[in-house]
């Protein structure tokens, strides 16, 4: 079994690159993020042409979420239970689906924008919902998963240059100790370092040549249970759809399962 986790940026921009990367790459589950659609809008009949049945949380220009399965949808949940709103709005940043023998989580965590910020605490309090939420699901053999953009960089490693990042958001502890919570619920990063290169990035800047110079974070993670952890049997990071022209800024994270 194949999953990956992709923030495309737009799915309306990057359809024709999805489509096609979802043929050529042989993934069974995928978990999108920044959808920037509404749930009418979402291209559920050209996925379903191709195979893939679509659970979708997205309202409009900004976020949104989905879990495409060519291997069967179930028990869908669409918000993150027990989530914060910001100014009002409860932001579609979640959505979970059992396809097949696997359940996952795709989430986009908030970005934090500045530390102090409004919607800093606001990205503290959502990770803590998302840990109630994971807690449920973590517990038992079933293989379980959450995937996506948590806009948190794991560790100085993971940011082409810590120094850049003094005193901005994704590096602090206060977020970095809010994944450590997780972990603390029985899941692991299943995605190890080094893989291929010695600073597997998911993400990289549009400005100032930001990919091509190879300044980039590792932001989109895959943290399983124990049973989704045995499981494992590859991971990569897609660099080759980060390139070119139309591509979304973040490349896709994939990982093979013998499940």
């Amino acid at each position: 079994m194949r999953i990956a986790t992709w923030n495309v940026n737009s799915i309306t921009a990057r359809l024709p690159r999805l489509l096609a990367w979802l043929e050529s790459s042989g993934t069974d589950v995928l978990c999108l993020q920044e959808a920037k659609t509404t749930q009418e809008q979402f291209p559920a009949q050209a996925l379903s042409e191709i195979g893939y049945e679509s659970a979708v949380h997205a309202t409009g220009r900004w976020n949104g979420v989905a879990v495409l399965s060519r291997i069967g949808l179930a028990d869908v949940v669409r918000g993150l239970p027990g989530g914060p709103e910001y100014e009002g709005v409860a932001e579609p940043r979640a959505v979970a689906a059992t396809c097949g023998p696997v359940r996952v989580w795709s989430v986009y965590v908030p970005n934090g924008r500045e530390v102090g910020h409004a919607h800093y605490a606001y990205k503290l309090r959502w990770l803590d919902a998302l840990r109630g939420a994971v807690a449920r699901d973590a517990v038992g053999e079933r293989p379980f998963a959450v995937l996506g953009d948590f806009n948190i960089a794991p560790a100085d490693e993971d940011v082409w240059d810590r120094s850049a990042f003094e005193g901005a958001t994704h590096v602090t502890a206060d977020e970095r100790d809010a994944l450590a919570a997780l972990r603390e619920e029985g899941l692991q990063d299943v995605v190890p370092r080094p893989l291929k290169y010695d600073h597997p990035f998911t993400y990289w800047d549009y400005r100032q040549l930001g990919f091509p110079k190879n300044r980039g974070m590792r932001i989109d993670l895959v943290y399983g249970n124990g049973p989704f952890g045995a499981a494992v049997k590859d991971s990569y990071v897609d660099r080759e759809e980060r390139k070119g022209k139309g591509a979304s800024d973040h490349a896709p994270v994939v990982v093979d399962l013998d499940v």
